[in-house]
């Protein structure tokens, strides 16, 4: 679950069920705005290398219309699921998933007030989750490796560009080991040792075996970038999942983000019935 986001002047609102959610402070809108004015360009410039140029500051857009070319190369049995951005999709809704048994014992199971609480709301989800939401990100372009700050729980990924690959000793994390390599204009990143997460934010999670598989591009004239992201996971899941990802070029940088558990003591105040302690305004 996430706090409140202090860096771009939004105020709360609610999940499904009545519940923060996972995005628990969104304003899209009022982020589109204060995160600058889009970059006109001509064509894409050129990063190290001679490949297309990544680098810079994206916010996330359902505005940017899926992009033929990479969606082309997802196997078709792949569930598209459709809740890139802020939307959420309602419990019971896999979105095409098909959860293994114990998977799927588990989401039905699943109750958000245990998510709202000091201990747990300000836990990360892994870049499954992370990665489509509606928050910008910016990105740092070298010929070794690739930096992606996310302003959504201050992550920070590196892409490694020089061939290495993990090790009996790599650790899990929220972000992975990700390892990248070019396809003509396209960055492809293959993402392993991932620490298990949610999927979905309703219940259905992934575990420490999910692979994702996503492929980079920028559109034309360099304004848009676009991503799939795909995942298999073999424990919890009897299919492959795919989000298309967009965002859009802005001058600004990425925030702190400054989760603060506390607003979990409102979700359940409000979830019990009882008055908020913030005034509507």
């Amino acid at each position: 679950m996430r706090g409140p986001k202090r860096g771009r002047e939004c105020g709360p609102a609610r999940g499904l069920y009545g519940r923060m959610s996972r995005f628990g402070v969104l304003c899209v809108a009022a982020v589109s705005l204060v995160a600058g004015v889009a970059i006109a360009a001509s064509k894409p410039a050129k990063g190290p290398g001679g490949h297309p140029d990544l680098s810079g500051f994206w916010m996330q857009s359902n505005k940017v219309a899926p992009d033929k070319a990479l969606m082309s190369l997802v196997p078709p049995t792949t569930a598209v699921l459709p809740d890139t951005g802020a939307v959420e999709l309602p419990r019971g809704d896999w979105g095409g998933l098909k959860p293994k048994p114990k998977a799927l014992a588990a989401a039905q199971m699943w109750n958000p007030r245990d998510d709202m609480s000091l201990s747990n709301a300000c836990k990360p989800p892994s870049i499954i989750y992370a990665m489509q939401g509606p928050f910008p990100l910016e990105i740092y372009q070298g010929t070794e490796l690739i930096v992606i700050k996310l302003e959504y729980f201050d992550m920070m990924r590196i892409v490694f560009m020089d061939g290495r690959k993990p090790d009996a000793t790599t650790p899990d994390s929220k972000v992975g080991f990700s390892v990248g390599h070019w396809e003509g204009d396209t960055l492809v990143v293959e993402t392993t040792h991932l620490e298990a997460g949610t999927i979905l934010n309703n219940g259905l999670d992934h575990s420490n075996k999910v692979r994702t598989l996503e492929r980079f591009r920028v559109n034309a004239d360099g304004t848009e970038l676009l991503a799939t992201q795909e995942f298999e996971d073999p424990d919890t899941l009897d299919n492959r999942g795919v989000r298309f990802i967009g965002w859009k070029k802005k001058v600004d940088h990425v925030y702190p983000y400054e989760c603060d558990p506390t607003f979990a003591l409102e979700y359940q105040k409000q979830s019990q019935g009882q008055p908020s302690a913030t005034p509507p305004k």
